[in-house]
């Protein structure tokens, strides 16, 4: 922020949630600090001899002498490279970089594990998304078992998409009194427009044009290298990472393979480098991510529209770091964030377009300008969300950062606060007799925020799309989709569902989707109440509601009801799952253990840290 840019007071239900969370969280988080002890020297020094030379025995004769020594710190890479993801791709050529930028600033660099990556944009509608959820909790654990050697003085995470990064961070928590920055790779260049993509999906959805246009329309939409472009949970990932202040200042969307993406990398490095515990400047990723940097990350994604992804990561994120926060807080930090961003899909624009037009170092000074954010946390530049109000560039080759611009370049695309698309975050909590549940607003129309309909009961997404075909969904109608939580299946994204509640909802038809499972990131313009819970595989209200039902959406009042007289209501049992799933197939027998002891979506569906 500008010299003469005072920042003012805390906004009154920020400064609210935050104190409810920290009070809330006293003896978890008390808990979890006191197991992230500051390490004493060399990580490596408590380490036997025969323990660090297997530790360095493959290593250059250069770094096994500096890894002899002692003096120098040993930083840990663990990526989740891989070139089935365009978003991953770029993340090769990261370790030598890495590792070369080490040596210049006095560090040792080891590649110490890779973690899966899955490409939820593959698996959409498929078997394999059955297991995308579970796979967050895999990759923490893969996280934790890179930094169980006990060799490492700090470490890069190299992770960009959906479940990746949610999971990278939670296994870092783990390791928390470890100095962790995360590395982001960057978008693609831009590709179909948006409103055609979507145009071209719901005209295959009926039928009009044939897989080889369907085919044709995905190929250009993502084409390249990078991070798929719509503001998604791949791209929300990577705003929180930059407001979170675990990457660099405004790195979350410069583009792969470019001098400024690498130089950024070879920054981050040096950075890890410099916060070690052999130096004076110790900074671990304990003290970074508290309640304020939480609620910083909620305020973010409300701001932007982002992923309703995150009302479950980041509720496992802060679970990891003894913090527990809740759909309320999100609701009530709705009410008093405004809506900065349009980005798609809700707005044509894609993250390209938001970056040119100021990106996050913007949106960090708006925010912090009214008092929507805490400025006083801890970043991985130091004390101070301040640093994260400037963009990075090369003057001369070197990597400079300069104040973000002071007005934003598209006000199509990128708002102040003084004028914002919206008042609030677009981000609702919704009661009632059906359990608890999110929507997200931000791309739904004013005459589409209150639905009452009959119900039509699915319990899957193909029993969805064969009533779709055979026209038996034209009409007003609200879409239940069952048996499709964390302990049901996994809980996969719902997001084919996509084009053809849109073709509904374009015929006139008042049309709303309510699911215990999730829709994608990329959630639009029906409405859309999910992660209904209790789920309906445990007992949920959600099993009670049978066809024809009056189903009450009100994303205004935050309401989700079954208009079903109480007498009924009570005496109704739950519905069954209509056969006993097998779960084989496609390594689903593999997780049975997660779907036994997963907790529900508002505790974070977690697995691992039941």
């Amino acid at each position: 922020m500008g010299a003469a840019q005072r920042i003012p007071p805390l906004d009154g239900t920020v400064a609210r949630v935050t104190a409810r969370i920290r009070a809330r969280s006293d003896r978890d988080r008390g808990a979890y600090l006191e197991r992230m002890a500051p390490p004493a020297g060399a990580a490596r020094a408590r380490l036997s001899c025969t323990n660090i030379a297997h530790g360095f025995a493959a290593a250059g004769e250069a770094d096994k002498a500096a890894l002899r020594r002692l003096a120098w710190p040993n930083l840990a890479i663990i990526s989740a490279y891989n070139d089935l993801l365009s978003a991953h791709q770029p993340l090769e050529r990261f370790p030598a970089l890495i590792k070369l930028a080490a040596r210049e600033a006095g560090a040792v660099a080891q590649f110490a594990g890779g973690v899966p990556a899955m490409c939820d944009g593959v698996t959409q509608g498929m078997t394999g998304m059955e297991l995308s959820l579970f796979s967050r909790d895999v990759i923490a654990m893969a996280t934790a078992v890179a930094l169980s050697h006990g060799l490492f003085d700090a470490a890069l995470c190299l992770g960009v998409c959906d479940k990746i990064v949610p999971g990278l961070l939670i296994g870092a928590l783990a390791f928390g009194n470890l100095p962790i920055l995360f590395v982001a790779a960057g978008p693609m260049p831009s590709g179909l427009d948006n409103h055609e993509k979507a145009r071209v999906r719901q005209l295959y959805a009926q039928g009009k044009v044939g897989r080889e246009a369907l085919l044709e329309s995905e190929a250009r939409s993502y084409h390249a290298p990078g991070t798929c472009t719509f503001y998604g949970t791949a791209n929300s990932n990577q705003m929180l990472m930059d407001i979170m202040g675990v990457h660099l200042p405004g790195a979350a969307f410069v583009p792969p393979n470019t001098p400024l993406r690498d130089a950024l990398t070879k920054a981050a490095t040096r950075r890890a480098a410099a916060i070690t515990a052999l130096g004076t400047n110790y900074l671990p990723l304990c003290r970074i991510v508290d309640e304020r940097t939480l609620v910083n990350a909620i305020v973010g994604l409300l701001a932007t529209g982002g992923s309703t992804n995150h009302t479950i990561h980041l509720v496992a994120i802060a679970r990891a770091a003894g913090i527990t926060i809740d759909w309320d807080d999100f609701s009530d930090l709705s009410a008093v964030v405004p809506l900065l961003a349009r980005i798609y899909p809700n707005g044509p624009a894609d993250v390209n377009h938001f970056h040119a037009a100021g990106g996050t170092p913007f949106l960090i000074r708006e925010l912090l300008g009214a008092g929507l954010l805490h400025p006083d946390v801890d970043t991985a530049m130091g004390p101070g969300l301040a640093a994260y109000t400037r963009e990075p560039l090369l003057l001369e080759g070197e990597l400079r950062w300069r104040d973000a611009p002071e007005r934003s370049g598209d006000p199509q695309v990128l708002r102040p606060v003084a004028d914002p698309f919206r008042s609030d975050g677009g981000l609702k909590l919704l009661r009632g007799n059906l359990g608890r549940a999110v929507i997200k607003t931000s791309a739904v129309q004013d005459q589409d925020r209150i639905i009452e309909a009959p119900a039509r009961i699915f319990d899957d997404q193909e029993q969805v799309a064969a009533a779709f075909a055979a026209g038996a969904l034209d009409g007003d109608g609200v879409v239940v989709v069952r048996f499709q939580g964390p302990r049901a299946n996994g809980m996969p994204e719902l997001h084919a569902l996509t084009p053809m509640l849109a073709v509904l909802q374009k015929r006139g038809h008042r049309v709303a989707l309510v699911t215990d499972g999730r829709m994608s990131g990329a959630s639009g313009s029906v409405p859309a109440a999910i992660h209904v819970t209790p789920e309906c595989v445990a007992g949920g209200p959600l099993g009670r509601v049978r066809d024809g039902d009056p189903i009450r959406l009100d994303s205004l009042a935050g309401t989700l009801e079954a208009r079903v007289p109480e007498e009924i209501w009570c005496r109704r049992d739950a519905a069954q799952p209509p056969a006993a799933p097998t779960h084989q197939g496609c390594g689903r027998e593999l997780f049975s253990t997660f779907r036994r002891v997963v907790g529900d979506a508002e505790s974070g569906a977690l697995a691992c840290l039941t």
